[in-house]
C-alpha cells in the first residue's frame, strides 16, 4: 500500500494512493485517525487498507502534496553512511553512525519546489532512502528492528553546503525552509520484505549524479534503529533518513549545485521517484 498527505481545497488530508487515483482517507478514517501520523500511532493500517480498495477521489493531478509525514516528531538523520561519500569528503571512519536532526519546516513534499535561500548558492542534492517508524520503541534490538517499520519513502536531504561548514557541526546547512524533498509516498513495510536490497539514485535534470544500493551502506538498517533508540524513544511517525551515496554536487569538479529552474529527481526501486523543481526563498 502507498500512503501519502495532501491538500486539497478541502483543506489537508492523507490517503492510499492507487492505480485509479487517491482514495481520500482522511474523509473516510478522519473521526478516528486526524493524520498519517495519527493512523500510525493508533494501529490503523489494516483499517486504512480496507478502506483504500474504495473508489477513488482524486487523480494524482489534483492534489497537493504534502511531505509523507508533514508533523513527525523527530526526523534523525544519518551522515557519511556510504563508503563513497565518506571517501569523497575525506572524512575519518567512525565506530558509530554519524547522526543530526532535521526540523518539520524544512521539508517539501513531491512537486512542491525546494527553496534556495537567498543566503547562499550552494545548494546541494542527497539522495536517501527514508524510514517511517510505526511502532514505538527504545533499546530495539537489531533482530527486531524490522517490526518497528512502518513503510519506505524517498528523500532529498537537501544542504546549503557553506551554512553546513560554518562549524563542526551541521544543523544550520541541514533545516533552511523547504530545503529536503520527502515523498511522494511511503509504501509500507509488508511490501518490501525485511532485508530487500534496495537501490537508489539522483537526477539532476536528466543527469544521474548519484547510484548506490543499501549493500553499500556502512551502518544497516537495523544497526541504525538500534542505535538511535539506544538514546532515544522511537515513536509512530518519525522519520530516520539513512544517508547518501557518493557523487553529491560539493565534491564534483568544478562543484555543481542546484539553481532556481532545475528539475531533481530521487528514484528508489520497489518506492517510488520523488521529483522536486528548485526556486528562490
Amino acid at each position: 500500500m502507498r500512503l501519502a498527505s495532501f491538500r486539497t481545497a478541502q483543506g489537508a488530508s492523507y490517503g492510499a494512493v492507487t492505480n485509479q487515483g487517491i482514495v481520500d482517507l482522511g474523509r473516510r478514517l478522519g473521526n478516528r485517525y486526524s493524520d498519517l501520523r495519527a493512523l500510525l500511532e493508533r494501529s490503523g493500517l489494516e483499517e486504512a487498507r480496507k478502506a483504500a480498495g474504495s473508489s477513488a477521489d482524486y487523480k494524482e493531478s489534483e492534489v497537493t502534496w504534502l511531505p509523507v509525514i508533514p508533523n513527525p516528531g523527530k526526523i534523525v538523520c544519518v551522515g557519511l553512511n556510504y563508503e563513497e561519500h565518506r571517501q569523497e569528503t575525506g572524512r575519518d571512519k567512525t565506530e558509530q553512525p554519524a547522526l543530526f536532526l532535521r526540523l518539520a519546516e524544512s521539508q517539501v513534499g513531491h512537486q512542491q519546489p525546494i527553496l534556495r535561500p537567498r543566503e547562499s548558492k550552494n545548494l546541494d542534492y542527497e539522495a536517501e532512502i527514508a524510514l517511517v517508524i510505526g511502532r514505538a520503541g527504545r533499546r530495539i534490538s537489531q533482530q527486531d528492528s524490522w517490526n518497528h517499520i512502518a513503510g519506505y519513502s524517498c528523500y532529498n536531504d537537501g544542504s546549503v553546503r557553506d551554512w553546513q561548514r560554518h562549524t563542526i557541526q551541521w544543523t544550520a546547512g541541514k533545516n533552511f525552509a523547504r530545503t529536503g524533498g520527502f515523498g511522494p509516498w511511503m509504501v509500507t513495510a509488508d511490501e518490501i520484505p525485511a532485508g530487500t536490497l534496495l537501490t537508489l539514485s539522483c537526477r539532476l535534470n536528466g543527469e544521474r549524479m548519484q547510484h548506490a544500493s543499501t549493500e553499500q551502506m556502512i551502518f544497516k538498517i537495523p544497526k541504525l534503529i538500534e542505535y538511535i533508540s539506544s538514546f532515544t524513544t522511537l515513536a509512530p511517525g518519525d522519520v530516520i533518513v539513512t544517508g547518501t551515496p557518493g557523487g553529491v554536487g560539493a565534491r564534483r569538479n568544478p562543484p555543481v549545485w542546484m539553481k532556481p529552474g532545475d528539475k531533481v529527481e530521487v528514484e528508489i526501486d520497489k518506492v517510488g521517484v520523488l521529483v522536486n523543481t528548485i526556486g528562490e526563498d
